[in-house]
């Protein structure tokens, strides 16, 4: 099955894609310039990638954050299922894996390394 897992920030959407259902690969982020121009580049990508489940990175520690991420998946107007999926901590995560790597936080990188980390952390809960 081919899974993709999405790391929903206020400033880019990370990404993963796991086509084989064990290696996952971190791709380019999202940059969003708003929430429908986002949730139209994901579709899009889940579209181009031909997804078929998409595992939402769930942030249990911030109600605000839920609420964000729960009204983006809507946006979505998805077509396969979705489960969410804890994220805490992926970034400070995806972070530590790239120190020295990184010079510009921005390029979304880090978002998609942790983007990556939540389709992994699905795949071993199945495993």
């Amino acid at each position: 099955m081919k899974l993709a897992s999405i790391d929903i920030g206020l400033k880019r959407i990370g990404v993963a894609i796991s086509l084989t259902g064990t290696i996952v690969t971190p791709q380019n982020a999202i940059l969003r310039k708003n929430r429908n121009q986002a949730a139209n580049d994901v579709n899009s990508f889940l579209k181009e990638w031909e997804i078929e489940k998409l595992i939402v990175g769930f942030p249990s520690a911030s109600p605000d954050m839920q609420k964000r991420v729960a009204h983006f998946v809507k946006l979505l107007e998805l077509e396969i299922p979705y489960e969410f999926q804890e994220e805490n901590m992926s970034s400070i995560e995806a972070e530590e894996m790239m120190k020295g790597e990184i010079k510009y936080k921005r390029d979304g990188r880090v978002d998609s390394l942790a983007a990556k980390i939540i389709l992994e952390r699905f795949l071993s809960k199945k495993s």
